[in-house]
Formats: structure tokens, sequence, C-alpha cells
């Protein structure tokens, strides 16, 4: 079975977003979980996937000119995963959502539908978020693997990655790095 992997990066107080609504402290959204290789489709929340459509339909189609959302240009990262993204097909989990500008972007109407796409043959899916889809399927016991990039920052009001859990789950470490500034990736078996 595929295993399906939640990649998240967060403050070192659990926050995923600020006040005002993104998280300020990201200066990239590239994979920076290791993932690229082990995975052949993503699974988004219908909250968050508009504007992951829009930011890497932007970096897609122009590369080298600054972000209209940030006017920052895009890393080379940035650019990396824009080109895996555009070739790899997208999973919406999503009741209300319809229609997708991505031609590789289906929709996926309930838990159970994403559990018979981990039952087909294939490699991991990461799931990526927002921060309600990822409490929901760890809740649901659909989620295999939790990778955090935790931030040296007290963000303090915001949103946090795990407010909406309503039990206890247990996590196993499975690995710790030291990423550059003072940032560290955690990865985390789910009980």
């Amino acid at each position: 079975m595929r295993k399906l992997i939640a990649g998240m990066k967060i403050s070192a107080d659990g926050k995923m977003e600020g006040p005002e609504g993104y998280a300020d402290w990201v200066d990239s959204w590239s994979e920076d979980y290791g993932l690229t290789g082990q995975i052949d489709a993503c699974v988004l929340g219908s909250g968050m996937y508009p504007g992951y459509e829009q930011y890497w339909t932007a970096i897609q189609d122009a590369p080298d000119a600054p972000l209209p959302m940030t006017g920052k240009s895009p890393t080379p990262a940035e650019v990396a995963w824009g080109r895996f993204a555009a070739r790899t097909p997208h999973y919406v989990l999503s009741r209300t959502l319809r229609a997708a500008n991505w031609p590789l972007t289906r929709f996926l109407r309930d838990e159970g539908e994403l559990e018979a796409l981990k039952q087909q043959p294939g490699k991991d899916i990461y799931l990526m978020g927002g921060a309600r889809i990822t409490a929901s399927l760890i809740e649901a016991g659909l989620v295999d693997e939790l990778r955090l990039i935790v931030y040296p920052l007290i963000a303090g009001p915001g949103k946090a990655l795990f407010a909406t859990m309503q039990s206890r789950r247990g996590l196993e470490l499975r690995r710790t790095e030291p990423l550059q500034g003072g940032r560290i990736g955690l990865t985390y078996g789910i009980a």
C-alpha cells in the first residue's frame, strides 16, 4: 500500500500561519522534505488548492519573474517543484469544488476515495495540506508519516497546525535533521 506523507512548515510553537493568514517566516515554498523522488501524487484540501494552483501556475508560466503574490522571484528549488507539479497528478479532497485549471487535477469527494487511492499501485502520496485536512486525515488514520520543518520562531497568534484535532495521537520519531538557519527537520511515524 502507498503511504500518505504529510509535510508542513511550522513555527516552534506549532503555528502554520500567522494572524495575517500566511506563514510570513517561510522564505520558500519548495519541497524541502526529501519527497520528490518517492512520490507520484499530491493531495490538498479545498481551502488550500486555489492559492496553490495560482502560486505554482505563476512560477510555471514565468519562472524568472517576481511572483504577483509576494513580489519575490522564485528560488531555483521552487522552479524545480513547479516543473514536477506540472506533470504530477493532484487530488483535491472537496465536496464542493468542481473545476480546476490544471489538467492533472482530480477531485476526491470523501476519505474513502483517498483510501482507495492509497490502494492503487504507485509511489507514495504527498499530503501538502492545509491544516484542517491534515488534522482530519490523521484522525481518520490515513496519514502514515508526518514530516515537519520547524522554524526557530515563536509566531504567537495564528493558526496552529493541530488546532482542530479532537483526539490524541502518538508519534514515533524516525529522523531529526538540523537545517540551515536554525530550522529542524523532523520525521514521525503516526501510531
